[in-house]
């Protein structure tokens, strides 16, 4: 029953989200944003998106809790809860950068055991199943639209790249041992290094709905993530305001580049 739960996520995160990517689609570079107490970005298209996925939740999956990044921040008393992001990436959105993404991570017992993440104008979906210490059967994986993706073997060189956030490049201190790229969306950063375009990611300040999906997608391509807080970002805790919690994050292509990276991120601020 628990394996059926996450194979009905697979097809369902995939229907919804070219769903609602299409409508975003028509919306892209049109909409008008205001600025969220957290001094974020939000539209009324991120509003829209997030009551569909909500309102689709609800109808498909109605023990599940929900936590997203417009509404609800407190993480449910729910064995299984759904982590979602409507658009990943809004300031590009609205500026008519083609580089946004809508996130839906699927939580077991608080720990993101499934991810998928759709960019409707790049034309890339990503998902991935990562189980491993869940209790749950069945096998880990990551694609991008339906292929296998790993994380890259290679040793760092002026030939490969390290993603920043625009918060992070205070880095730039630091003689860093690749390129730099900023993409200006948590997701598709961590998601460069899945792919294996790029060897290590940095974001300063992302917010659970940020890391949710990739969490998974990302550990079962062969990355990890290297939290740059005292206790790993997962399990959540019922009942825990997850608003106003920033999540540090580093992920790099493989373990024996953290020895490489971590020094360097430790400088930010």
């Amino acid at each position: 029953m628990r394996e059926q739960i996450l194979e009905d996520a697979f097809a369902f995160s995939q229907s919804l989200t070219k769903r609602i990517g299409e409508t975003l689609s028509q919306q892209f570079g049109k909409v008008q944003a205001q600025h969220k107490p957290d001094g974020s970005l939000v539209t009324d298209s991120d509003q829209w998106a997030d009551e569909q996925i909500r309102s689709a939740i609800a109808s498909q999956f109605p023990d599940h809790g929900v936590l997203t990044e417009e509404t609800v921040h407190i993480f449910p008393d729910k064995e299984w809860c759904w982590v979602i992001d409507p658009i990943d990436g809004t300031t590009n959105f609205t500026r008519g950068i083609p580089v946004w993404g809508i996130s839906m991570g699927l939580l077991y017992r608080g720990v993101p055991v499934f991810g998928y993440v759709h960019f409707p104008i790049l034309q890339q979906s990503f998902h991935g199943f990562w189980l491993t210490g869940s209790g749950l059967s069945g096998e880990n994986g990551a694609y991008r639209n339906g292929e296998v993706i790993k994380s890259s073997p290679d040793e760092p060189s002026q030939s490969h790249l390290f993603s920043l956030c625009a918060r992070s490049t205070s880095v730039f201190k630091q003689s860093l041992p690749c390129k730099t790229r900023v993409v200006g969306v948590c997701t598709y950063s961590f998601l460069l290094v899945a792919s294996g375009a790029a060897l290590g990611a940095i974001e300063a300040i992302p917010k659970v709905w940020d890391i949710a999906a990739v969490w998974a997608i990302v550990q079962a391509a062969g990355g990890k993530f290297v939290p740059q807080t005292p206790t790993s970002v997962f399990p959540l805790e019922a009942g825990v305001d997850y608003g106003k919690k920033p999540l540090p994050t580093l992920v790099v292509s493989r373990s024996e580049l953290i020895s490489v990276f971590q020094p360097l991120v430790q400088e930010m601020g």
